[in-house]
């Protein structure tokens, strides 16, 4: 990979994340505070990642893998993202910001298929030169995070400013994207059936017996995932931390280490031990957050938030590494796309309605909820997917491959079947 290659690959890692962490991160707060929601619309606005994530399949299958360049598709989607984010901005009500923000996500969440698609496309070995690209994104969400706790706009109820950052971010990327690396469709031309179109092709690589425990983990582990993504901010803020938002991005810093780190514990663990590290860090983390406070136990809370590096590399990114390499050169972006219907789709649709309702039942008067029941039920649901995991889950040498690999795996990889 050449360093030009490199170096716009990075800009277009740092702007994919800055986007979505410029405004996702305080979305709760924002609901419950500029328009009066409830937790119940709050998980049904969350829940809009969820439906993007499971239409993000059909777009890449359909659109990125058979007729249109991805850097081309990623571009149109940003510049779309960012009039709709704009009109976002202007909401007055749940009603009319709800419509706004669920065509958005449609669009938005296909996206991060074809930033790992176009990415990987570019690369011999995955294993040791996608870590260094994809840190930069969480580089991005770091600056969108301690930019808005510089701003102070918690605090001063000023979180519409952050839908018309991540708008300009947005428009940047959609234009950005179309000087990209070449990354035209692998089956232009080819004929198929109409699940091959949509992209469902990629559903063969659950006929490799790991990989579908994994899949099937990967759905169960996104429902207290959920929790967080919806509530932490929110809950934060609710026992008096300051500037939340830029407290939280420790978490990203931390995930920007451990991701760096990651090439170095594939060697020595393996894909079973760091899958199941990752989820066991999301049991910690939320044992964590129900007996934190802002006083004597506030370190719980930055311990809590500072997990997430662990939570996030050890699942999502060795998630998509391992995917890649199972998928072979033919069906990687719906590959991508269809392990993000499984994260973001389908279980963090079911985590999104169960964390709305569960805080709502848990609320004792106006603006005071019972925290530790609301983050121990998420550790319970954590803790018997990782145990199941640990039990199903067979690190053993490959025998038949889904689809041959078009570079040479690392032993840890290869191994799971």
């Amino acid at each position: 990979m050449t360093s030009s290659i490199r170096i716009k690959l990075s800009i277009m890692m740092f702007l994919e994340f800055f986007i979505w962490g410029a405004w996702f991160v305080t979305l709760g707060t924002y609901l419950l505070r500029n328009l009066s929601a409830t937790g119940t619309q709050v998980g049904v606005a969350f829940l809009t990642q969820s439906i993007g994530a499971i239409v993000a399949p059909f777009i890449i299958g359909l659109i990125a893998d058979r007729f249109f360049s991805a850097q081309k598709i990623l571009g149109v989607l940003h510049l779309a993202g960012a009039l709709l984010l704009w009109r976002a901005s202007s909401s007055t009500d749940f009603g009319s910001f709800y419509p706004n923000i669920l065509t958005y996500m449609v669009l938005y969440m296909p996206t991060l298929a074809l930033v790992n698609s176009i990415a990987f496309r570019q690369m011999q070995n995955p294993q040791k030169e996608f870590a260094t690209i994809r840190v930069l994104g969480t580089l991005g969400w770091i600056v969108a995070g301690l930019t808005i706790g510089w701003l102070n706009w918690e605090q001063s109820g000023s979180l519409r400013a952050t839908f018309l950052m991540a708008a300009g971010a947005s428009a940047l990327l959609g234009v950005f994207s179309f000087t990209l690396p070449a990354t035209p469709p692998v089956k232009r031309g080819q004929s198929s059936s109409l699940g091959d179109m949509l992209g469902l092709d990629a559903i063969g690589l659950l006929k490799n017996r790991s990989y579908l425990i994994f899949f099937l983990a990967s759905i169960a582990i996104c429902i207290p995932l959920a929790f967080y993504y919806g509530f932490t901010n929110p809950f934060l803020n609710e026992v008096g931390m300051k500037a939340a938002a830029g407290v939280q991005s420790l978490g990203q810093v931390s995930e920007l280490l451990f991701m760096l780190l990651i090439p170095f514990f594939f060697t020595r663990l393996g894909v079973k031990k760091m899958l199941a590290i990752g989820m066991l860090a999301w049991v910690v983390r939320y044992v964590f957050f129900a007996y934190g406070d802002g006083q004597s136990n506030y370190w719980m809370l930055i311990a809590g938030i500072v997990l997430h590096g662990i939570c996030y590399d050890f699942f999502f990114v060795t998630g998509q590494i391992y995917t890649d390499n199972l998928a072979g050169e033919r069906f990687k972006s719906s590959a991508q796309g269809f392990i993000t219907l499984a994260t973001y789709g389908v279980g963090m649709l079911i985590g999104t309605l169960l964390s709305g309702r569960i805080f709502d039942n848990y609320q004792l008067s106006e603006g005071v909820h019972d925290w530790r029941m609301i983050w121990l039920i998420p550790a319970g649901i954590a803790g018997v997917v990782v145990l199941l995991f640990l039990l199903l889950f067979k690190d053993r040498p490959q025998t038949q491959a889904v689809a041959p690999a078009p570079y040479d795996a690392a032993p840890s990889l290869a191994q799971a079947n």
